[in-house]
């Protein structure tokens, strides 16, 4: 046999054991565990802080808090941004304020009423869109969140529409802005109110850098389910909005003031945990509160424990 010619059998044998540890690699791939380079070590996921969380305080102070409670991000909203400049501040300084403490910026809240029911709402509506989509860049975020007009009975909501609309919404802000816009979906809203409707004006979006923003608590809520996290991929979520809620009162009662620190509630967040692990999530988990009674404490405190708290879940989650 000339020695040029390959052995069947050995052919054979060596693609089966090439296709092997082909399939092997890809296999461990699926199910390794993201290195935990976060919070010294103690979480996959940067954590990142809601400034609704902790108030009445200045932005600054949130910045503060967040920072010396230590979080790796801050979640600001677009009327804080908007008072701070009118108060005189300079939102690239802002910037520069974020990063020097440690933090950086993930995402603003929001883009209101970003895309309501008529082309001529949508132009009257589009230069607030563009001014808080400006002041968002102009802190480092990397996403903001796009939030439907409300004032619409669901049978009214042209889904083709939302569709459309988010999509410019994502050139704009991308090309204009370098900010991601991302869907959220609350139960107040109609068209937008469960995770499957806002994923269903993401995809039909058709754009590669279509996003949403799951809430735990808007989740239970508005009956979207847990299970849904699942079937979707990692990175077409923007940024994952964590809390907990109590057993009283009723789902049905449950209102934004409810919300409680992860672990001292009834919501399965070692589950929706476990599948941001399965479905290679790398984005911030963002503490997200609008308890009153917090509101009553030391804010420091407070930030710390929602920290410790959120931190504990993962960790038990995890393992």
């Amino acid at each position: 046999m000339p020695k040029n010619t390959i052995d069947r059998r050995s052919l054979l044998a060596g693609g089966v054991a090439t296709t092997a540890a082909v399939l092997g690699g890809v296999a461990a791939a699926q199910t390794q565990e993201p290195p935990r380079r976060w919070q010294k070590g103690r979480s996959p996921w940067p954590l990142c802080m809601d400034t609704a969380t902790i108030r009445p305080a200045s932005l600054l102070d949130k910045i503060k808090f967040a920072a010396e409670a230590g979080f790796d991000a801050i979640e600001p909203w677009d009327g804080e941004l908007r008072d701070y400049e009118n108060n005189g501040g300079n939102l690239k300084e802002l910037a520069t304020l974020i990063k020097d403490a440690g933090l950086f910026v993930p995402s603003v809240i929001g883009l209101w009423n970003a895309i309501p029911a008529t082309d001529d709402a949508w132009k009257e509506q589009l230069p607030k869109t563009r001014d808080r989509m400006r002041m968002a860049s102009a802190i480092g975020a990397k996403h903001v969140q796009v939030i439907p007009q409300p004032q619409r009975p669901w049978q009214e909501f042209d889904l083709k529409w939302a569709s459309a609309k988010y999509r410019e919404l994502l050139e704009i802000g991308l090309n204009d802005y370098d900010l991601n816009p991302a869907m959220v979906f609350v139960e107040f809203l109609p068209g937008a109110a469960r995770m499957g409707q806002a994923a269903a004006i993401a995809l039909d979006a058709d754009h590669p850098k279509a996003k949403i923003i799951p809430d735990v608590f808007h989740m239970y809520i508005g009956d979207s389910g847990f299970s849904g996290l699942r079937l979707i991929q990692g990175d077409f979520i923007a940024i994952f909005q964590f809390n907990d809620a109590p057993d009283q009162p009723a789902k049905g009662e449950l209102q934004d003031k409810h919300r409680v620190f992860p672990g001292d509630g009834i919501l399965p967040l070692d589950k929706c945990l476990q599948d941001l692990q399965a479905i290679n999530y790398r984005g911030c988990i963002s503490l997200e509160l609008y308890n009153p009674e917090y509101w009553k404490r030391n804010l420091l405190d407070v930030a710390k424990e929602g920290r410790e708290k959120t931190l504990k879940v993962i960790e038990a989650s995890l393992g």
